[in-house]
């Protein structure tokens, strides 16, 4: 073999030897980029099926929350019944005693009245029978003593929320006097009272006996 085929041979076989080093620098690229893009591929799936997961759980926690409520325990529900049957009858209790209360009150005026309406009588002979006693007589210990006790009689009841209606000079009014008489005189006003026949009194702010008077005009 010449020098020259002996060059030849060698540039080929160098030549074949650099190609099949670069092929098998390509298949190990290759191999490792489809391993990278596995990789890639499995933490993707990964990744999807995690989201899938809190997906699936968050949508069975909304069914849970939007869904009917779990059904109460027996003891529960018994136990909120009898709240509700106390609490109702505890109402009812109060209004009760207040409804009491006020009826007592009423009653108690009822009574307070009728009682005061049995002493007024007494109080009007007190004063018919002071008012007819001469002036001359009036400084008589019996006629003091009488208007001593007169005047202890109109304390007590004055104590107790008993008072007199104004009738003489004041204006008409229905709700506190009973007119029986009628007079012209021009020397008052319209619907005047002129004069009182029987003393009204009041107990607090109910009438208990209406003024009897003379009315003017």
């Amino acid at each position: 073999m010449s020098k020259e085929d002996m060059v030849k041979e060698a540039v080929e076989e160098a030549k074949a030897k650099a190609a099949k080093e670069q092929a098998e620098a390509e298949e190990t690229v290759e191999t490792e980029d489809a391993q990278g893009v596995e990789a890639e591929a499995k933490e993707a799936t990964e990744e999807a099926t995690e989201t899938e997961g809190d997906s699936e759980a968050a949508s069975e926690g909304k069914k849970k929350f939007f869904g009917k409520k779990e059904k109460k325990d027996k003891k529960d529900e018994k136990i909120e019944e009898l709240t509700d049957r106390v609490t109702r009858q505890m109402a009812e209790f109060d209004n009760f005693r207040k409804r009491s209360e006020k009826e007592k009150s009423q009653m108690y005026e009822i009574g307070a009245k009728d009682i005061i309406e049995k002493i007024l009588p007494v109080v009007d002979n007190f004063e018919r029978g002071l008012g007819s006693v001469p002036e001359e007589e009036k400084n008589a210990p019996f006629v003091e003593g009488m208007e001593k006790i007169y005047k202890q009689l109109m304390t007590t009841l004055e104590s107790v929320g008993v008072k007199p209606i104004e009738a003489v000079g004041q204006e008409f009014n229905p709700d506190f006097h009973n007119a029986v008489m009628h007079v012209e005189d021009e020397g008052l006003g319209e619907n005047i009272i002129a004069e009182e026949f029987q003393k009204g009194y009041m107990y607090r702010e109910s009438v208990v006996r209406h003024s009897m008077v003379k009315v003017a005009n």
